[in-house]
């Protein structure tokens, strides 16, 4: 067997307020939480797990693949919220989308600053 993804922690400024919105965000599950981490689940089980670290933290990048449908429901929820958001990672293109990959992909900043991707096709192929 080869090895599966199984959780992360994110970190962040605000544990809660982040699993709210990537569980509005990505339609996810809420999961059991302990200790300073607020967990959701995404299918696959794969758990996020949100926890202030003690530090500073730079900004990390996260990327989720969506179905056309579900891409369609959050780009609705990012335009209703007034997100900024952009079609490339380097912020060239304000308010819009692009279609690389033969899918569709958006980038936006979440609550603790990370860059979040959300895409319609994979990278790479299966």
């Amino acid at each position: 067997m080869t090895a599966h993804f199984n959780h992360t922690i994110i970190a962040s400024t605000d544990p809660q307020r982040m699993a709210e919105f990537y569980t509005d965000l990505l339609e996810a599950k809420p999961a059991p939480s302990w200790g300073p981490f607020c967990n959701i689940s995404l299918d696959g089980g794969v758990l996020l797990q949100f926890a202030t670290p003690p530090i500073d933290f730079p900004p990390q990048h996260y990327a989720f693949l969506l179905n056309e449908a579900h891409f369609d429901r959050a780009y609705q929820k990012i335009c209703a919220a007034e997100h900024e958001h952009w079609a490339d990672p380097q912020r060239q293109h304000p308010g819009a989308i692009n279609h690389e990959h033969g899918g569709r992909g958006v980038y936006l900043l979440d609550p603790s600053g990370h860059y979040l991707e959300l895409i319609t096709k994979e990278y790479i192929p299966r």
